[in-house]
């Protein structure tokens, strides 16, 4: 079970770290009434969310071999 977690997270890591922009227009553009476009702090921390989220994918999946 957590395999498949792991890899769900992992898969969603990667994606808000290559493309954040996906991820803001699914989930804040339409909170934007300005020229919608993703700020330099929100793509900052999208990707570092990205990193974190990926992290704990690939921990989940290495436990499965592991314990």
């Amino acid at each position: 079970m957590y395999f498949v977690i792991g890899i769900i997270f992992a898969c969603i890591g990667l994606l808000m770290l290559l493309k954040p922009q996906i991820i803001y227009s699914l989930v804040e553009s339409w909170k934007n009434n300005l020229s919608g476009e993703p700020s330099r702090l929100y793509l900052f921390s999208t990707r570092f969310g990205g990193v974190i989220f990926f992290l704990v994918g690939i921990a989940s999946i290495v436990t499965q071999f592991i314990v």
